[in-house]
């Protein structure tokens, strides 16, 4: 399938994708003004409830009627990580209560799982009934129920893969487009067959791959911030490309002014894979956290992550800068950033493509 039979099959006028954000970062504002655009806008709705879920798609198409995507993470949860009780609670505090104690903030409480994070097929439901024009996962495949629900909806899947078994795996299942993403990739790496520090392949390789042996169309992601990589990732067999970090740096997204800073400066240089931040491996700008973490997980997946979310919470609360104690997403190509809205970063895409 061509670049233009995939925006059509989104029902878009242009091969690129907005990567979805979690843990807050999504915004309607960013997701929509993608799709008017003329890409395809997305939404990451991994920690919200079914009924922000439902809120979020009512949002988004007030502010478009264009085609957007919403995501999930289809495995939400590591064992442990929303089955818990008080004393695996107090482990887990055990680790970060030294960075409580020096910032002089008070330890959280125990929570209740709803707290902490939502179960994926609480979410799927939501999501059917919401039917968004996309629905895109990663962290797995939905159940074959959900998937034949998405197409008698007429809802277009996209699948996440960091490996050729994975994109086998979910062309198998029927998925309708599958993205080849690369370690070099901000955020997490959602690999679900092996293990994510198994499943390092570069964007270059993953994508000749997997464009060279499954069916479904194949959308390249990692690396990519402007036409030079979309033309390079059509080149090597994908018919569109996903891109996240360069669009995190918008205004339009719900990264925090430290953070977007940083994206754009030069600490963008160095970053690092680490479980440190949620349990999961992910590519994040180092600091003084994952200095002194390195790659440890203390708690399961999303557990950790909500430790983590209080601290920054705690500092945000007492106007103290989080960027050293709380996660900084960003891909390795983040140097290359130069444009500060949706705008600008779509038109750096489309750099030499013909738009007609």
């Amino acid at each position: 399938m061509s670049a233009v039979d995939v925006a059509a099959r989104l029902g878009v006028r242009f091969p690129v994708i907005q990567g979805p954000f979690g843990g807050g970062l999504s915004t309607t504002r960013l997701a929509a003004a993608v799709s008017n655009l003329g890409g395809l806008g997305s939404f990451g709705a991994n920690v919200l409830s079914p009924e922000a879920i439902e809120r979020t798609a009512r949002e988004i198409r007030a502010l478009t009627s264009a085609p957007f995507a919403l995501n999930l993470w289809v495995s939400n949860a590591d064992p442990g990580g929303l089955d818990f009780d008080q004393a695996d609670f107090d482990r887990a505090v055990r680790v970060v209560e030294p960075y409580f104690r020096e910032l002089g903030l008070e330890l959280p409480a125990m929570p209740t799982p709803h707290e902490v994070g939502y179960r994926f097929e609480e979410q799927v439901d939501a999501l059917l009934e919401a039917r968004p024009p996309v629905f895109s996962f990663v962290f797995g495949i939905p159940s074959r129920h959900v998937l034949e629900a998405c197409r008698a909806r007429g809802m277009v899947t996209i699948g996440a893969a960091t490996s050729l078994r994975e994109a086998e795996a979910l062309e198998a299942a029927g998925v309708d487009l599958i993205v080849a993403t690369g370690f070099e990739a901000g955020g997490h790496r959602p690999s679900f067959l092996d293990r994510a520090e198994d499943s390092l392949m570069g964007t270059l390789v993953l994508t000749q791959l997997v464009s060279a042996r499954v069916k479904p169309s194949v959308i390249a992601a990692g690396g990519i911030v402007d036409g030079r990589g979309l033309r390079a990732a059509r080149a090597l067999g994908a018919s569109a490309v996903q891109v996240g970090t360069a669009f995190l740096a918008c205004d339009e997204s719900g990264a925090r002014d430290e953070h977007r800073a940083l994206l754009l400066g030069e600490r963008a240089r160095t970053t690092t894979l680490s479980r440190s931040f949620t349990g999961r491996l992910a590519r994040s700008i180092a600091n003084r956290w994952t200095q002194e973490m390195g790659n440890r997980p203390f708690a399961p997946y999303p557990l950790q992550g909500f430790l983590m979310a209080q601290l920054k919470r705690g500092l945000l609360a007492r106007g103290q800068p989080t960027a050293e104690l709380s996660s900084l997403w960003s891909g390795q190509a983040a140097p290359l950033l130069r444009h500060r809205t949706a705008a600008a970063v779509l038109d750096a895409l489309l750099d030499g493509l013909d738009r007609d």
